[in-house]
């Protein structure tokens, strides 16, 4: 916050008393506010707008008319020799670092694979992966060709996962034949059987058999495996064009909880995700380059979203794909502990949990790294 109101005064040659009138003049001077967000994290854009909003009445607000850019484009910004882009672990991998050049890579061919299958701009692309690299390289890839993302995570029944994703009628599925939980596994084949079924408009299903490697199977129609759809040469940055899309085009669908009838679909625009996670991470998370963010989440939670848009302050994000307290109670501070982790968050279901085990986590593992701690979700008492 302190290099900010710096630049604001060297920049814009606007000083403030405090916090307090910074805050003010955030919500009173709107479009200079925002502007100077664009212009502090140097937003990337192939097309420029001559304002920052057009029209402010509600609903309806339109923001950077003009604007072309794109969210993945910021995450892969980030992409050097030797850095690592994120660690991931789960109940039977020990933490595993994935090297940017290694990571980015995979996004290009990928995403350079959806085109050659016929994604457009606008088309949606659903997933029924767990939080893993995959799930986050194909989230990338197809926000990259300006495709609309949606995924619902392997424990949703198919009930569950019908609800949302039929609601998009996507071109192409993600999908996996199980996962583990608590050091069980569960075959989630039946299951997404059941939710092709549901999907007249599916062109494509890209598998990968990720409970059994060993047993390549899926009961439903024609689909490839991921390693076959990964299998081509490596595509350089210099080489790969990332579709630039309108500020507010659709970059995910996520939804509500459907408790009072069928899932409500919230759909985040590329531009707005971009510039309020380069704000919420710098001036409310204070994330530094480099550092590791850890989040104890599903890929069916819009925390997973968050998770995965750490890289665009170029901040490392863990994945973990397990149960958070298999093989102990203490298992997701020990993940905090080994990556050094400068920020933790879960549940406040995960509060109560440590309360009933009479976890304290300062007594067991070393967390001198971590600087903050964020309980997200359902309220706790």
């Amino acid at each position: 916050m302190a290099k900010f109101t710096t630049w604001l005064a060297e920049q814009r040659g606007k000083r403030f008393a405090d916090y307090a009138s910074l805050w003010q003049w955030s919500v009173t001077d709107i479009e200079g506010f925002w502007q100077a967000m664009w212009d502090y994290f140097s937003v990337q854009s192939s097309a420029s707008s001559d304002r920052v909003l057009a029209h402010s009445a509600m609903p309806g607000a339109h923001w950077f008319p003009g604007a072309r850019l794109n969210y993945a484009q910021h995450v892969l910004r980030h992409e050097r020799p030797g850095a690592t882009a994120l660690y991931y672990l789960t109940e039977t991998t020990p933490l595993t670092a994935v090297g940017w050049e290694f990571f980015a890579t995979q996004v290009r061919i990928l995403a350079t694979q959806l085109r050659n299958f016929g994604i457009r701009p606008g088309d949606r692309i659903a997933a029924y992966m767990p939080n893993i690299p995959q799930t986050m390289i194909a989230m990338l890839a197809t926000t990259a060709v300006g495709a609309i993302w949606c995924c619902c995570s392997p424990d949703f029944g198919s009930r569950g996962a019908m609800d949302r994703i039929q609601q998009l009628s996507p071109k192409l599925l993600f999908c996996v034949d199980g996962y583990r939980y608590g050091g069980k596994p569960f075959d989630r084949r039946s299951e997404v059987a059941q939710l092709i079924a549901t999907l007249p408009e599916l062109e494509k299903i890209i598998f990968l058999p990720y409970l059994d490697p060993q047993n390549a199977t899926l009961h439903s129609k024609t689909f490839e495996l991921w390693d076959s759809v990964m299998n081509h040469p490596a595509i350089s940055a210099r080489d790969f064009q990332f579709e630039q899309v309108s500020f507010d085009h659709p970059l995910w669908v996520l939804f509500s909880s459907g408790t009072t009838g069928l899932p409500k679909a919230l759909v985040h625009g590329h531009g707005g995700i971009l510039l309020e996670q380069l704000k919420l991470q710098t001036f409310h998370m204070d994330f530094h380059p480099g550092e590791r963010g850890f989040f104890f989440t599903t890929s069916g939670w819009m925390m997973w979203n968050m998770l995965a848009s750490f890289p665009i302050s170029d901040t490392c994000p863990v994945l973990y794909d397990g149960h958070p307290a298999y093989p102990s109670a203490g298992v997701l501070w020990k993940v905090a502990q080994d990556c050094q982790a400068s920020f933790f968050g879960a549940s406040p279901s995960y509060v109560d949990l440590m309360k009933k085990s009479g976890m304290v986590p300062r007594e067991k593992f070393d967390l001198s790294h971590l600087r903050a701690v964020m309980p997200a979700g359902s309220t706790t008492t």
